[in-house]
């Protein structure tokens, strides 16, 4: 059966946002990231849609500074913070290096917010659309009515830094990313008619050398994203159907979205998609929403790493899946070379892992009380994984799982101010559990924590 959402949705480019992996304390390994920009201060084939603006028609007269834009601002009114303007005239007027700040308070929307394609900043100025303080705006685009022309906030440019925001209600996804080299930090996507965050090419003209490349999206949580017709589109993360290489999902949350906690579909008619890196993220309870909602349409997964058994080499490392409707993580039929290391997935509703075909490579993984047996296709490099086979823990080294093997099973979830993930005690491995430092290299253990 065709998916609505594992087909093209077009709205209105496509680079290298010069990302380091520094391994450091943080829920699971953490990954630090230097700011591609010091200008910026770290706290302050279905329906084809376009933009009605040309790029042509972005402004070139430019603010000399900063702009603060408020829920009663006015498009008159300077950008000062004591006099806001308005989101859409401030992101037409921001300079490379300058920074929109969004005071706190409810932006009401009837219709899409765009940054045009040509919209850019730099490599060493990007252009900042970032809360003010500890202030919490919320776009709201609950007006909106369902359909797929109707997104909340569309990122077209390249070289932006989007933080802090909270964006909800939209017809359908609720970010959509087109550009490149762009960095979504600690933001909130909820209660939306598609998937909460996806990225995808901003037309149908884009050439593969434009599809979306190297945005990295860190610190994001997003849940309770379903659709009303059908209940099997709306994921929390997708990277899907058009979008190029070096983009990463770090330290991210999907929960109780309809569909899949992530979805990286690939589809014949458009050709795979670049490899995606998915690390130190959580997916639960996806399938269905916290009130209960779900369909016999909703697939449930919490990785979902493929599609129309299409090859591409994508990573996930350090993440979590549990207690989704199906699946922890899933070739999703991709039968190319999936690296899966130090992952943990426990409770789902068939398999923890199901990886039915393909050349795949695991690596410290650990499967515990699947309702269907994990399906291991590939490597299990030195023998260091431990899956959930025929209702037991199994090993080529002997080594089990059980209960006794975790400090806490109890789930707890919190996020800290930055939007950083706080495990507490789920998960993390006893003291004289055989799992610690079991893995492989020597010292190393087996599972996400």
């Amino acid at each position: 059966m065709s998916k609505r959402n594992d087909r093209q949705k077009y709205g209105f480019n496509a680079l290298s946002l010069g990302v380091s992996f520094v391994f450091a304390s943080s829920f699971l390994i953490g990954t630090a990231y230097a700011d591609p920009s010091s200008n910026i201060a770290a706290s302050a084939p279905s329906t084809e849609i376009f933009s009605t603006v040309d790029s042509a028609a972005v402004s070139t007269t430019l603010a000399a500074g900063d702009l603060y834009v408020a829920p009663n601002g006015n498009v008159s009114n300077p950008g000062t913070i004591s006099s806001p303007t308005t989101l859409e005239a401030a992101l037409t007027q921001i300079a490379p290096g300058k920074t929109i700040y969004l005071r706190g308070g409810n932006y009401a929307y009837s219709s899409t917010i765009t940054v045009q394609h040509g919209n850019n900043g730099n490599k060493g100025a990007l252009k900042g659309l970032v809360a003010y303080g500890s202030e919490k705006p919320v776009l709201d685009f609950s007006a909106q009515s369902f359909g797929s022309s109707n997104r909340g906030l569309q990122l077209f440019g390249d070289y932006w830094l989007v933080k802090g925001l909270e964006v909800k209600g939209a017809g359908d996804n609720g970010i959509y990313i087109g550009g490149s080299n762009n960095r979504i930090e600690n933001v909130e996507t909820h209660h939306n008619r598609d998937t909460g965050l996806q990225l995808g090419r901003y037309s149908v003209s884009a050439s593969n050398s434009e599809w979306p490349s190297n945005n990295l999206i860190l610190n994001s949580y997003s849940h309770d994203n379903a659709d009303p017709d059908n209940g099997e589109d709306a994921d929390g993360f997708a990277a899907k159907l058009t979008v190029g290489p070096g983009n990463v999902f770090d330290n991210c949350l999907a929960a109780y979205n309809v569909d899949d906690g992530w979805d990286l579909y690939s589809k014949t008619e458009t050709g795979p998609i670049g490899a995606v890196t998915i690390l130190n993220s959580v997916a639960h309870h996806n399938g269905q929403t916290s009130d209960g909602t779900s369909t016999n349409n909703s697939d449930g997964n919490g990785f979902k790493l493929g599609g129309d058994k299409i090859k591409v080499d994508h990573i996930v490392k350090n993440s979590i899946a549990f207690q989704n409707k199906k699946h922890g993580f899933t070739y999703n039929s991709n039968p190319g070379s999936i690296t899966l290391t130090n992952n943990t997935s426990w409770d789902n509703g068939q398999s923890n892992f199901a990886f039915d075909k393909g050349d795949h490579v695991f690596i410290n993984n650990l499967s515990f009380n699947g309702s269907s047996s994990d399906k291991t296709s590939g490597t299990d490099r030195d023998n260091s994984n431990v899956w959930w086979k025929n209702k037991k823990s199994t090993n080529a080294k002997g080594l089990t799982v059980s209960a006794d093997d975790f400090v806490s099973l109890v789930p707890s979830i919190t996020r800290g101010a930055d939007g950083s993930i706080q495990l507490d005690n789920f998960f993390k491995l006893a003291k004289g559990s055989d799992l610690v430092g079991s893995g492989t290299p020597s010292g190393t253990n087996i599972g996400a924590r």
